[in-house]
């Protein structure tokens, strides 16, 4: 059995026109359209031919294991060591790590087949181990699940009859934008949703803390992350360099449409759809968001980089105004907290093929979000849709108890305040 990794293909199975295969996978952001991004080694993988049928045969478990889901609706068996074949082999190696009786809570996952890995796939496909999520779905969720798309839903119709000066700036704002007016809010359990509850952003904090938390909805479940949804005004400037702004931007409350892309073509992110979102700048250079700079107005133009990215493992906040995500732990869909930190990298230094570290939470929902999304309509790219807001304001203590977020957030990073 070979090794099997990015940018491998069977025999036979090279794509008819490379450059046009990799120009839809990299999304118009990555001009480089004859080689793969091996985003946690930081390098370039062209195609290349293996002997035999081994990625077909590695395709094949995958899908009938649970691990691509979009097989039901398109060809994912294609034979082509792809980035949806990385994401789910990824994906399979960190349920074996966190969740299977017999696996190895040792085990890496880098999205490489190793001999280790296939002897997990034996042992699999000997007794037809399925992952659990085959019996979840839009139509089968969790109760949990069930409980926050409730919570979403009431929040839209509050806010119909109730708008506050945040949305009322968006229901006037008259340019195309990825920010979605209230009645447009979509809550349908076919799309996927990914929810950022914001704290602390009146705060003062020129270096601000990853403390907010992000609840991932997808296939009838819920994943729970850690990270920020404000700027760090230390990343917005770089005082060594003099460049950059003071007035850092926010993201404005509310829903969100968000595509499948790459952060600054290094890595995939979620980047704003077609226009860009709404935002808020820090007008009186306080470092936070307040209700003064709310009163100053929308930045006139909708703003096309504020991606949803990777916060390293989140000891720093990586945000200029992105939305960012840290990589230590998360909680899974059994709300297990599920530790990261034997493999997370720091920083995009650690992504090497010298110290072989991985964006580690982040990874599990990047590959989640790319193994379940459904294959986009004519016209459309693959989406989400985000949802920012406080915890206040999606009515929380009812359905979840009081102080849901900072208990869910120590969960998972216990010095959290």
């Amino acid at each position: 059995m070979s090794t099997l990794k990015l940018g491998l293909h069977d025999t036979g199975k090279a794509p008819s026109n490379p450059k046009e295969f990799l120009n839809i996978l990299h999304a118009g952001d990555i001009k480089d359209v004859s080689s793969f991004k091996d985003e946690d080694r930081s390098t370039t993988l062209k195609f290349q031919a293996v002997s035999g049928s081994e990625i077909t045969e590695l395709q094949t478990f995958l899908y009938n294991a649970g691990f691509m889901p979009r097989g039901q609706y398109e060809s994912v068996i294609n034979g082509i060591f792809d980035y949806s074949t990385q994401a789910s082999l990824r994906l399979f190696q960190e349920y074996v790590r966190t969740l299977d009786p017999e696996g190895d809570k040792n085990m890496k996952p880098d999205g490489i087949k190793g001999s280790g890995t296939q002897k997990h796939i034996d042992r699999w496909k000997l007794q037809n181990i399925k992952a659990d999520w085959v019996n979840t779905s839009a139509d089968q969720p969790s109760e949990e699940y069930s409980k926050w798309i409730g919570v979403l839903i009431a929040a839209k119709n509050h806010y119909l009859n109730n708008m506050n000066d945040i949305l009322i700036e968006v229901e006037e704002f008259r340019k195309d934008t990825d920010t979605r007016k209230v009645s447009n809010w979509d809550y349908s359990t076919d799309e996927i949703h990914l929810v950022g509850i914001r704290r602390n952003q009146e705060k003062d904090d020129k270096i601000r803390r990853n403390d907010d938390l992000f609840i991932l909805l997808i296939n009838g479940m819920v994943f729970k992350f850690w990270g920020s949804t404000d700027p760090s005004q230390a990343m917005a400037y770089n005082d060594k360099k003099k460049r950059g702004r003071f007035d850092e931007p926010f993201l404005v409350e509310g829903q969100h449409k968000y595509r499948f892309g790459w952060h600054k073509s290094t890595y995939r992110a979620l980047k704003p759809y077609k226009y860009g979102v709404l935002v808020f700048r820090d007008r009186d250079n306080d470092n936070a968001l307040t209700e003064s700079d709310i009163q100053k107005g929308l930045d006139p133009t909708p703003n096309g980089t504020i991606n949803i990215h990777w916060s390293g493992v989140g000891s720093y906040n990586f945000s200029a105004g992105c939305q960012v995500i840290a990589g230590e732990s998360y909680i899974n869909h059994h709300n297990l907290n599920i530790d990261c930190s034997s493999f997370a990298g720091r920083n995009k230094s650690r992504l090497t093929n010298e110290f072989k570290e991985t964006k580690g939470a982040y990874n599990v929902l990047a590959d989640l979000v790319v193994c379940f999304s459904k294959p986009s309509k004519l016209g459309e790219k693959n989406h989400l849709y985000y949802t920012l807001g406080r915890e206040k304001s999606f009515g929380l203590e009812e359905k979840f108890g009081k102080d849901y977020v900072i208990k869910t957030l120590r969960k998972m990073k216990s010095d959290i305040t």
